[in-house]
């Protein structure tokens, strides 16, 4: 019988069910972040939308899955050294601040003086610009595991202080330090409160870790098809616990901010529903013509930039249709379609954008 894991690495290059994931990723997100600009204004959107865009297809099955492939990318990555990951980091670090002038400050100022409502996208006095986004926790992930990998720690001993710091944040998050300052600056690392986190290091870790020992089992499959075989398992039992979450007085998927501070126990619910989502990826993917796989590979190469351009649009988007349409009221129809407009819009404008920067 053939092994499972070969002791050679026998699944170089890209993984089209990989790059499939965090393309699904990064559109549900646009779908969520489409849905928040939406609730500034007027707006009649049922329940059940709301329901699947905030808090199911735009929460676990987005960022979750996008930090968990990024752990992946991480091994298959030609450059591992330590240096280079914490340089990598603070790069990301400073995009993720960049990406915060588009979600905060250019609304802000659009509102202001087109539309005379300088309340309407409030930013904390400025301190919004260092709020602890998906890009900005992605350079310190990166640091991190540079500074582990630097310690020497495998991939295991990475996967047990990710659990740790998982524990810590459970019992942190919500902590409030008296004043707007060093809340944002535990915010870095663990959910406090005040608003200035959407992603601390403690609870999310987690994700990239998994995602590097997942990466370096990934490289040796002989057989992904058996791998992956019990993803319907993966996806019902965490759908099923996300769902049941939803009623419950502080389920996971409650609240969102309950989401993005969750807990070690959400995390393991969360990392089945990865596993269902790379094992259905997988599925379709033997089933897509060239020219999707070709899409998919392509538009995965450009997630960063998607991700930032994406920050810009939408607010400038919605800013826009108020100023022209002072009495609209946003609904589900109009969501939909905003929604898809930006993702196609995001990912044109960052295929433009690389062919130009190269």
């Amino acid at each position: 019988m053939e092994k499972l894991f070969s002791n050679e690495q026998v699944n170089r290059g890209r993984q089209v069910e990989l790059d499939l994931a965090k393309c699904l990723a990064i559109f549900f997100m646009i779908f969520l972040h489409c849905y928040f600009a939406t609730s500034y204004f007027e707006f009649d959107i049922s329940s059940g939308l709301v329901r699947v865009v905030s808090q199911l297809f735009g929460g676990p099955f987005a960022a979750p899955v996008f930090m968990f492939a990024m752990g992946v990318g991480m091994v298959y990555s030609k450059n591992q050294e330590p240096a280079y990951l914490i340089k990598r980091g603070i790069k990301l670090i400073q995009l993720g601040f960049f990406v915060n002038i588009g979600e905060f400050f250019v609304p802000y100022f659009l509102a202001g003086n087109l539309l005379g409502d300088w309340e309407k996208f409030p930013i904390a006095n400025g301190l919004l610009l260092f709020c602890i986004d998906i890009l900005a926790f992605a350079g310190m992930a990166f640091i991190l595991v540079g500074i582990l990998k630097k310690l020497k720690l495998s991939a295991k001993g990475m996967v047990i202080v990710a659990l740790v710091l998982s524990v810590i944040g459970s019992f942190a998050r919500f902590h409030d330090f008296g004043s707007n300052v060093p809340n944002l600056i535990a915010g870095y690392f663990i959910g406090s409160a005040g608003g200035f986190t959407a992603f601390p290091l403690f609870n999310w870790f987690v994700f990239p870790a998994f995602g590097i020992l997942f990466g370096e089992y990934y490289l040796r499959c002989n057989n992904k098809e058996k791998l992956l075989r019990f993803w319907p398992a993966g996806l019902a039992i965490s759908v099923v616990y996300f769902v049941i979450s939803w009623f419950l007085p502080h389920g996971f998927l409650s609240e969102t901010h309950l989401y993005y501070f969750m807990t070690t126990i959400d995390v393991v619910f969360c990392l089945m529903c990865i596993y269902g989502v790379i094992g259905f990826c997988y599925l379709v993917s033997k089933h897509l013509p060239d020219g999707a796989i070709r899409f998919f590979s392509k538009t995965s190469s450009n997630l960063n930039t998607l991700y930032v351009i994406q920050w810009f649009i939408i607010p400038i988007t919605y800013v826009l249709i108020v100023y022209f349409n002072r009495d609209i009221v946003f609904g589900d129809l109009s969501l939909i379609i905003i929604s898809l407009l930006e993702m196609a819009a995001s990912t044109l404008l960052a295929s433009g954008y690389k062919k130009i920067s190269i």
